[in-house]
């Protein structure tokens, strides 16, 4: 492990186990621990050495200035995704506009859309029941409202009319699997993550129509992609009928985004 990532996990320890924050930790280097600690972090150390993410021992990840309780049936929140929603921010300053996240996980991306836009009304979606139970519970503790519904991004539903339409959805391809860090291809639910090599488009075929016919004309579609895929994908919105169809870097410079105008 390096010394940065090291470094973090103590962090992340002290902030969520023993509710210290950085200046605590260096106020309190000569106190004692609770009771408890030993045992505590005996036990982290011990679930971290078998690779399972830290997120998931301690029960929740940091996401856009927020605390989300997360489990395994839901991904772990990546700082790229924060990215997207600053992106959607930045660019639909208006009010009351309707959002929907298409599978949504842990409710993330919804949740901090719906503290962040003004007065917006959030729907969200998706084919997992544990999924959505943590994604409700997130919803309750941070105190928003967001409309939770249980649909196939494949089929998807509800029926209705947006103005944001955003997914990050399955799109790391099996024959990427191997490459892939040990605490995120054996702990991290898979149908959230992995496509077939053969279609490795396979969400964004259905959400590509499926936005065209529910966004209100002038509405907007955020994509989290593969950067593999950066020029198939703006091929695909541009035959939907999406305008403005842009492909964005992350700040690592990493083809990650996509975004169009209906």
């Amino acid at each position: 492990m390096e010394p940065r990532e090291a470094q973090a996990i103590i962090r992340i320890v002290c902030e969520d186990v023993f509710n210290y924050d950085q200046v605590d930790v260096s106020l309190r280097q000569d106190s004692e621990l609770p009771e408890f600690a030993p045992q505590r972090i005996a036990d982290i150390i011990s679930r971290l050495r078998q690779g399972e993410p830290l997120q998931y021992i301690l029960g929740c990840a940091r996401f856009h200035g927020h605390k989300f309780k997360v489990t395994p049936s839901v991904l772990i929140p990546r700082p790229e995704t924060e990215q997207l929603v600053d992106l959607i921010i930045d660019e639909n300053t208006g009010s009351d506009l309707r959002v929907l996240d298409m599978g949504t996980g842990s409710g993330c991306i919804a949740i901090s859309l719906a503290r962040a836009l003004k007065f917006a009304q959030v729907d969200a979606l998706d084919v997992s029941r544990d999924a959505l139970a943590v994604a409700r519970e997130n919803a309750v503790a941070l105190k928003v409202k967001v409309r939770f519904f249980e649909s196939d991004m494949l089929l998807p539903q509800p029926a209705a009319r947006y103005d944001i339409i955003v997914s990050n959805p399955p799109y790391v391809c099996w024959s990427e699997r191997e490459a892939m860090e040990r605490n995120v291809k054996d702990y991290e639910p898979g149908q959230a993550l992995f496509v077939p090599d053969n279609d490795p488009l396979m969400f964004y075929k259905a959400i590509a129509p499926y936005a065209a016919k529910s966004l209100e004309r002038g509405g907007r579609l955020y994509l989290e992609i593969n950067q593999r895929f950066g020029a198939e994908v703006k091929r695909l919105l541009e035959g939907a009928g999406f305008d403005e169809v842009r492909i964005i870097e992350d700040s690592f410079g990493n083809t990650r985004f996509a975004a169009a105008r209906l």
